[in-house]
């Protein structure tokens, strides 16, 4: 079955409303909902079960992070098949994959070694079915409507990822860690199926990409590996591309770091959850706000002050503020992401018609890998000069940047 059905397009200030009518992006939201809650689920609970059966923290903190670094190497290996697979199967089948993962995880007792590399291999195919997402919602959404659909995703993503985290949590203690997976795998299948049935069929080249040369190129691989390289040496799309990835990634580092205050700060049992639930509250602030109120020539010229406003914040750290100040300032900085739906219109005209799918999927794994470092960098940091002065350090990095994005911004 093919559609026929015309994107929403445009460059006038479009609305939630109007985004949420698009039945095709609404499956597609909803079933990316659903998968970061499994996902959050999945993490936690797998990296308890972890920790009860090594009694280790390293191997516990693996666990919490072994899917962030091969979503990398999958998009620079195999991301050019987000643009040469039909999207139906690509979407549908990485649900599928997601959820023998976690079923394999909560029936089969296996080495944690073994079961560290199940949950890498998953990863491995993540930046292709969220690539072929990510490009459908780019077809079938144009103009602000696209960046009103990012802004959605976004902020679905933060109340699923405190949900997940939530859900892990109650999961876990009334139905063993086990159990908890199998949960997680439920809610894996659903998206699949509902994917399966509900988003029409569309063949490579009828979404946006290309299917030519799939074969007779070099294979994947090679392919792969040359559209990086094409997407990576284009100074445009690079930069737009480090603008996302490195005030994220600092932020992160930070982030990473906020346990570590709490405890030395000795603040009360559970507010370092409360501390660590600012930063996605404020997420969810800034982004109904720029997303709901500015128009889109203002929230393009908002992403330096908004990168600012990511970064001034922490530097108040050193100064070691109480919890309120700490929770507010977090607050803030959390407000300060919206800044990327200003450049969600630029990276997308930049990208070329037929590497969407992959430049999508590089763009989230570079984002995840790098927000996997930042917390081990600045955590060395702290090692020397403090948590305080590494959060601040952290922020400082990430206004810092402001200023590399205003460089070439105002350039001819």
């Amino acid at each position: 079955m093919t559609t026929t059905a015309e994107p929403i397009q445009g460059d006038r200030r479009a609305t939630y409303r109007e985004v949420l009518a698009e039945p095709r992006f609404r499956l597609l939201f909803t079933t990316r909902t659903v998968a970061i809650t499994a996902d959050s689920l999945r993490i936690t609970t797998f990296s308890v079960l972890v920790f009860t059966a090594t009694g280790s923290a390293l191997f516990s903190a693996l666990a919490f992070g072994i899917s962030f670094l091969p979503q990398l190497f999958g998009s620079l290996l195999f991301g050019s098949l987000a643009d040469r697979l039909p999207p139906r199967a690509l979407i549908a089948g990485g649900y599928a994959l997601e959820c023998a993962a976690a079923v394999l995880l909560a029936l089969v007792r296996m080495p944690i070694a073994a079961s560290l590399g199940v949950v890498a291999l998953i990863a491995l195919a993540t930046p292709l079915f969220s690539g072929a997402s990510s490009r459908l919602v780019a077809r079938w959404l144009e103009g602000d409507a696209y960046v009103l659909g990012r802004s959605l995703n976004n902020m679905a993503s933060s109340g699923a990822q405190l949900f997940g985290l939530a859900l892990g949590g109650a999961a876990v203690a009334v139905l063993g860690a086990h159990r908890a997976l199998a949960v997680s795998a439920a809610l894996y299948l659903g998206c699949a199926l509902a994917v399966r049935l509900r988003l029409p069929r569309l063949e490579p080249g009828a979404s946006g990409g290309t299917s030519g040369g799939a074969r007779g190129d070099g294979g994947a691989v090679r392919a792969s590996l040359r559209g990086a390289g094409l997407l990576l040496r284009g100074r445009t799309v690079r930069r737009l591309m480090l603008a996302q990835w490195l005030p994220s990634a600092f932020v992160a580092g930070a982030e990473g770091l906020i346990v570590a205050y709490a405890g030395g700060r000795h603040f009360a049992p559970g507010w370092y959850a409360v501390l660590m639930g600012c930063l996605p509250v404020g997420m969810l602030i800034g982004d109904l706000l720029v997303g709901r109120l500015l128009r889109p020539p203002t929230r393009e010229r908002l992403v330096v002050p908004l990168v600012v406003l990511m970064g001034l914040p922490l530097i108040g750290f050193a100064a070691e503020p109480g919890v309120g100040v700490s929770c507010a300032l977090l607050l803030l900085t959390g407000s300060g992401f919206a800044y990327g739906l200003g450049l969600q219109r630029p990276f997308l005209d930049a990208l070329p018609q037929d590497g969407q799918g992959q430049a999508f999927g590089l763009l989230g794994s570079g984002n995840m890998t790098l927000q996997g470092i930042g917390p081990a960098c600045f955590g060395s940091v702290a090692e020397g000069i403090g948590t305080g002065g590494a959060i601040a350090l952290a922020g400082g990095a990430a206004a810092l940047t402001a200023g590399w994005i205003l460089s070439w911004r105002q350039a001819p």
